[in-house]
């Protein structure tokens, strides 16, 4: 799969394509479904699947402190779209200057010149253009014009409820990993390369491997039984915390994994951690005493849930 960023980017030969264009945060069941419709199309007329999203995502810089936590870095939704037959990727820079771009402008940069699209799936509520004035009438009114289809995507249910990015993280921030894994159809899952703490853990006897999520925000929080990969001997079973560390008086966030049975330096590692069961809400203790006590409950809590399943 290739990754193409921005528009100048483009080449000769990316011109003719299959596409569809979003954000695709979580990569779940809807998305997917989407996918492999326009993969069968795209086998159809012989041309390659381009998936056209943007960074940041667009509410990231109307509405920054309105965005809602994303359930996958950039890094992890490319994991994720390798997965269903994708052949390349557009990474379309967003900013206040593209959101200014007239609706036939994008078209005719992206669409027309830029992409050369024959097949387009949207959602009938996809806006686009200055002001927003851009919408799915537009694109079939400009498909018909330019020789390409435009189709609306079609919308995946389950337990009679639209599948969406939102419905998911939903279900993360109430704990609900099971209905979130139901929803993404994998266990949710974080990567990130382990970096070096204070090492307060280890003071306590419980070392952890610190992981730099770079995000604004998590779409759950509390405390986890995880499985870790990317390392010998995976998947590692572990106890992990995602939060700011109130205790220690942490601010940004972060996720410790406390791993069982293990003592090898992995600093610089990049890994993925599966979130498996949520144990508790992260809080407060006035001692690292009690801290301890209680880390100590969650690592039994947590083998006993391993040793269940």
């Amino acid at each position: 799969m290739q990754i193409i960023r921005n528009l100048q980017n483009l080449k000769p030969h990316h011109h003719g394509c299959v596409a569809t264009i979003g954000n695709f945060d979580g990569v779940h069941l809807g998305h997917q479904a989407v996918l492999g419709q326009l993969a069968e199309k795209a086998d159809e007329l012989n041309l390659p699947l381009t998936v056209v999203t943007f960074e940041p995502q667009p509410q990231e810089v109307f509405r920054p402190e309105q965005a809602p936590p994303r359930l996958t870095r950039f890094r992890e939704k490319v994991q994720a779209l390798r997965r269903y037959a994708v052949d390349r990727v557009l990474v379309l820079r967003f900013n206040k200057r593209f959101s200014q771009q007239s609706p036939d402008e994008f078209i005719q940069r992206l669409l027309v010149g830029g992409l050369g699209v024959k097949y387009l799936a949207i959602g009938d509520d996809f806006r686009f253009g200055k002001d927003r004035v851009g919408d799915f009438a537009m694109l079939q009114v400009a498909g018909g014009q330019h020789g390409f289809d435009v189709v609306n995507m079609h919308t995946f249910a389950q337990d009679g409820e639209r599948v969406s990015s939102t419905r998911v993280r939903a279900a993360l921030g109430n704990g609900d990993l099971n209905s979130a894994e139901k929803l993404l159809g994998r266990v949710y899952r974080m990567s990130g390369r382990v970096a070096h703490g204070d090492k307060k853990g280890r003071t306590i006897g419980f070392p952890t491997a610190n992981i730099h999520l770079h995000r604004i925000a998590t779409p759950l929080r509390g405390v986890f039984a995880v499985e870790l990969f990317g390392l010998e001997g995976e998947p590692l079973p572990g106890v992990a915390n995602l939060g700011t560390r109130p205790t220690v008086g942490g601010m940004r966030t972060l996720l410790e994994v406390h791993l069982f049975d293990f003592d090898g330096d992995i600093y610089g590692r990049h890994v993925h951690v599966d979130f498996l069961l949520k144990l508790r809400d992260e809080r407060r203790f006035d001692s690292f005493d009690a801290l301890r006590a209680q880390i100590s409950q969650d690592a039994e809590q947590a083998r006993a849930f391993f040793a269940r399943s």
